[in-house]
């Protein structure tokens, strides 16, 4: 008899060392209950040794809102290995709050966050709807975010899915090309960043519970 094939393992971290968001906790329970409803096992830590042994075994790693310097020197070395070599990466909001003096992450997102305008109703403009995490969305998807400002904008060097309509909140200070959401590849890894996912009514919304688990299943390579 052939032995039982485990689930796929995706990896969730929520280590802070700088701002901290109270939705952190719905974010791991909405990862924890997409796992369950799509067959892939969810481990969440907030350990930086974790990443002092390597990450292999799972198919995708989840930044979930991190904030500030969050691996030692051994788990940077580890992480950026494991995505080389074909791990999965998936950056959700604060993640590009983090690891600011690490030039490889910074390479490995796509773009810094710079800053962010008050928390509001907006618009988001889907340019990609080939992709799993926005191919069920409307071509404008009105939503309620902090609609990060990057320092830059990665659309030089990623696949931009969805930007920011500036025209549909107050404050937005990138002008006409406002990416927030896109992929990219780094070695023979997948990124796939999005810079959604503020609030706790986020991780209850059926279209961003969708957006995400599509992020995390082309990250990690799962079939739908």
């Amino acid at each position: 008899m052939a032995a039982a094939q485990l689930d796929p393992r995706v990896l969730v971290y929520t280590r802070t060392t700088a701002y901290r968001h109270e939705s952190i906790p719905d974010g791991i329970a909405a990862v924890l209950s997409l796992g369950a409803a799509h067959g892939f096992t969810v481990y969440a830590t907030e350990d930086p040794e974790f990443f002092d042994a390597p990450v292999d075994p799972y198919a995708a790693v989840v930044f979930l809102s991190t904030s500030g310097d969050v691996l030692t020197s051994a788990g940077r070395e580890h992480l950026a290995a494991y995505v080389e070599a074909g791990g999965g990466f998936v950056g959700v909001q604060a993640a590009a709050c983090t690891e600011y003096d690490w030039p490889y992450y910074g390479e490995l997102l796509g773009a810094r966050f710079a800053r962010h305008p008050d928390y509001q109703p907006g618009k988001l403009l889907v340019e990609d709807r080939e992709h799993p995490a926005t191919q069920h969305l409307p071509a404008a998807w009105e939503f309620t975010d902090e609609w990060y400002d990057f320092r830059a904008s990665p659309r030089d060097s990623v696949r931009v899915l969805a930007s920011a309509d500036e025209s549909s909140y107050d404050g937005g200070g990138m002008g006409d090309d406002h990416p927030l959401v896109w992929c990219r590849e780094q070695g023979t890894g997948r990124v796939f960043y999005t810079a959604l996912g503020h609030a706790s009514e986020a991780y209850e919304d059926p279209d961003f519970r969708a957006h995400l688990l599509g992020g995390i299943r082309w990250a990690a390579r799962l079939q739908p």
